[in-house]
């Protein structure tokens, strides 16, 4: 039975890799915040666990609750949107703490304790990404303060890439995906966006060579920095 590990899967994106790798008959980890998501994830038939990633005590016992497993796949879909700005808004320190904290600090504590697991199944360790991270690829600055986390994750997931030796790390744009961040008029639905991007989890262990620490739509083209 191939194992997933689901990292922020208490709604929208998260929840639908767990459902569908549940539909698939993997084993699934998923962690949550509030009792009420893991109770949700459990009725998916998730291994729910209780994790917050912006707290160190919280993700210190990653690891023992892992211990003896092999992640074909590990996602890290935890993330929080910025204030919406126009131009070069000013950022208060607080909001710049609250969207780093999760979106750049949580996965650089994530990727070391989870990298070895993926490790010792030779699998793929995706970070959920944006397109608004890639700098060549940018050509508005609103929301500068989201953009930006979203550049420093992709800079994560090239040093992760670099740490690993048998595991594929990749960063992934899910799309514009109708959810509760994306909101209903955003372009695709939330199946479409998870099932692309478990393609290119699944294809990225095969293609090591050109994969890792690459930058992929969920449609699985290649995007730019």
């Amino acid at each position: 039975m191939k194992t997933a590990l689901i990292i922020g899967a208490s709604r929208g994106i998260g929840m639908e890799f767990v459902r569908q790798y549940r539909e698939d008959g993997w084993r699934v980890f998923a962690t949550a915040r509030s009792d009420d998501a893991l109770a949700a994830l459990r009725e998916l038939g998730a291994e729910a666990l209780k994790l917050d990633v912006t707290r160190v005590e919280s993700l210190s016992g990653l690891p023992r609750q892992l211990d003896g497993v092999a992640l074909d796949v590990a996602i890290y879909n935890a993330g929080v949107n910025s204030e919406r700005t126009t131009g070069l808004a000013p950022i208060t320190k607080e909001e710049f703490d609250r969207v780093f904290h999760t979106n750049v600090l949580g996965a650089m504590q994530i990727a070391p304790l989870v990298l070895p697991f993926v490790e010792g199944a030779s699998g793929a360790f995706g970070f959920l990404s944006s397109r608004m991270g890639s700098v060549a690829l940018m050509e508005s600055n609103g929301s500068w303060l989201y953009r930006a986390s979203k550049a420093a994750v992709n800079s994560v997931v090239k040093a992760a890439s670099l740490e690993a030796r048998r595991a594929t790390c990749v960063a992934m744009h899910p799309g514009w995906v109708r959810t509760d961040m994306g909101g209903e008029n955003a372009d695709i639905d939330v199946q479409t966006s998870v099932a692309g991007m478990r393609a290119v989890l699944a294809r990225a262990p095969g293609e090591r060579a050109t994969h890792n620490g690459g930058f992929y739509n969920y449609d699985g083209s290649a995007l730019t920095w």
